[in-house]
């Protein structure tokens, strides 16, 4: 026969069991629900950190490589990914090359203390021991003139004489009395170098050159600094231009999505 309580009603022995009814705490099951949470958002940052981040394209410095308002997958793996909160990197399965669009965190920008080291996305142009210049605004490595593909070449023309407290550092690596000449005085967007890319860095530039802040301005990138390299377009509106109400859903740009980046 089932006990009764005080108020005259037999006691539920599962409910006991459990933690005595429903309107009790259950610090069992709290406890677990806990723990799958927090395994969730481990396993999420694991991701995050040394294998696949998601990454905004705000800018229009890699049109038409990149357009702004797209969304895409940066693989993390591949240069090796590193170690949050430290300068250490782990081995990847590849190295960065010429041509490769690459993700890094910029050397210090005096110009923008509020954000000194942002996360950005260029073309890889120079190797360690690479000498660049631009004569009239055509690129030359190491004496051969480079044509700039990728539907880059179309990209509206800028001020090529315009120049830049910024472009100082450059003397820094400059060249003087060489076969490719000297380099100018006063550096310009069109006219620059030769410049001697040290070991263990590398000079990037955006595709869009009249409309990117990039090696010219800041220096070459160490290394240590490159994050990963952009795979695929997961989601794109028109950010730029647009004069639509929520333009995030009603100015998608059905035809990026699944873009891979190259």
């Amino acid at each position: 026969m089932a006990k009764k309580s005080s108020a005259g009603k037999p006691k539920n022995s599962v409910a006991a069991a459990r933690g005595g009814g429903g309107g009790g705490f259950d610090l069992k099951r709290f406890w677990e629900g806990f723990k799958s949470l927090a395994a969730t958002v481990a396993i999420f940052l694991l991701l995050r950190a040394f294998l696949v981040e998601a990454y905004r394209i705000p800018s229009g410095s890699m049109i038409p490589s990149m357009l702004i308002g797209d969304w895409l997958f940066v693989n993390k793996v591949i240069y090796g990914p590193h170690l949050p909160f430290t300068r250490i990197n782990l081995p990847g399965y590849a190295e960065p090359t010429r041509g490769d669009i690459v993700v890094f965190v910029s050397p210090p920008q005096i110009d923008q203390p509020e954000d000194p080291t942002p996360t950005l996305v260029k073309r890889l142009i120079g190797m360690p021991g690479d000498t660049l210049y631009m004569r009239g605004g055509v690129l030359y490595l190491n004496g051969i003139a480079q044509r700039q593909g990728f539907g880059a070449s179309e990209n509206p023309k800028g001020d090529g004489s315009f120049t830049h407290p910024l472009f100082a550092w450059q003397k820094q690596i400059a060249l003087t009395n060489t076969r490719f000449g000297s380099a100018p005085a006063e550096p310009t967007l069109d006219d620059w170098g030769p410049l001697l890319i040290p070991a263990g860095h590398f000079w990037m530039m955006g595709d869009n050159r009249y409309n990117s802040k990039d090696s010219r301005y800041w220096g070459v990138v160490p290394r240590a600094n490159v994050r990963g390299r952009p795979m695929f377009v997961y989601y794109s509106w028109n950010a730029d231009d647009s004069d639509r109400p929520l333009p995030f859903l009603t100015d998608i740009r059905w035809s990026r999505i699944g873009h891979w980046i190259r």
